[in-house]
């Protein structure tokens, strides 16, 4: 398919920079693929979308203070986005740069913490910070909260606290899981209360979900690798959510990519750890997941083709139409969307 299938035009004015005052104050577009229609609600409508003994499965990644500024040996400025922390002490990162800087040199980011420059993987640059901390705990002292390129300003206190999942507990995404960010505890104790199920897994988001695509043809595109977990207690969870009928919700592409690259190809969710670069387009065929509660995305991106693979292409071009003509608030800090697959027997 040719990339041009999946922009759409989206008035700045509709790109939400700031959070709304509460988590669930948002708008919700609720897309029945099967049905080929769309309806507009409101977050705290959710409970009421979702039966009792469903299956929700949360992303609990937490997100990392992954961006430092700093300055080379020379003098000159750098700026480090963490893409993967890849152990104790070293670290995979975006690095920009006038003059890109050579391995064995060394920066200093933070005015606080010395790394050493080991070499280049690709666009990465692999980093080796000092061993007196953790790269973690260098981050956490020094870091800034790195807010998606698309919201044009520095972050603020409100972000620190915002941008970041309730129920986020293993630190390692350098990006929100953003379709977590509408729920609170009140919510998710309502949730509870009517009889929803839910289970973690966790995938940490790379830098490289904000890069976009530069191919025409998007099947020459290739995947950054993320890190994914699914805990045997999910995997149980998932059987037995199947085994009572019930239908299993993604909360955010995350959890779906997680969900989807574990699965045997019968459909079986394995547990254990590991790396995906699932690229999820039109055409493919999704072994676990059944409903996706999701954000509005950028143009173009894998995110977008991933949602209109989910809900099918023309519906959800619709359904982006009617959002930017109602004026939902799109991308990280935006609405939401619940959109209920177009099952088949072939899927099923």
């Amino acid at each position: 398919m040719h990339i041009g299938e999946f922009d759409y035009d989206l008035p700045d004015a509709l790109i939400a920079r700031h959070p709304l005052p509460q988590r669930t104050a948002s708008r919700l577009l609720h897309v029945d693929a099967a049905a080929g229609l769309y309806s507009d609600r409101r977050f705290a409508d959710l409970p009421q979308l979702i039966r009792p003994g469903d299956l929700m499965v949360f992303n609990d990644s937490r997100v990392i203070k992954a961006r430092l500024q700093g300055v080379k040996a020379s003098g000159g400025k750098v700026e480090v986005l963490i893409e993967r922390v890849i152990g104790e002490h070293e670290a995979l990162v975006q690095l920009k740069a006038s003059h890109k800087p050579k391995p064995g040199s060394r920066l200093r980011l933070a005015d606080a913490v010395e790394v050493e420059v080991l070499g280049r993987e690709g666009d990465l640059f692999r980093l080796r910070f000092d061993p007196a901390r953790s790269v973690l705990a260098w981050l956490e002292a020094h870091g800034e909260v790195p807010l998606p390129p698309y919201l044009e300003r520095a972050p603020e206190a409100e972000d620190a606290q915002r941008y970041q999942t309730v129920y986020a507990r293993q630190p390692g995404s350098v990006a929100a899981p953003t379709a977590g960010l509408h729920f609170d505890e009140p919510m998710l104790e309502r949730l509870r209360a009517g009889g929803v199920e839910m289970a973690h897994v966790t995938l940490h988001v790379g830098a490289g979900t904000f890069q976009p695509v530069r191919v025409d043809d998007i099947r020459v595109h290739r995947m950054h690798a993320e890190r994914y977990e699914v805990p045997a207690e999910t995997a149980a969870a998932i059987e037995a959510a199947r085994a009572r009928g019930g239908h299993i919700l993604a909360v955010g592409t995350t959890s779906l990519r997680t969900l989807e690259a574990a699965a045997t190809p019968d459909g079986r969710v394995q547990a254990g750890s590991g790396e995906t670069t699932l690229f999820i387009t039109p055409g493919y065929r999704f072994r676990v997941v059944d409903r996706l509660l999701t954000n509005f995305h950028l143009p173009r991106s894998t995110l977008l083709m991933l949602v209109c693979a989910f809900g099918g292409l023309d519906l959800m071009r619709r359904a982006y139409a009617h959002a930017v003509a109602s004026r939902y608030r799109f991308f990280s800090y935006g609405d939401a969307m619940l959109i209920e697959r177009a099952r088949s027997s072939a899927q099923d």
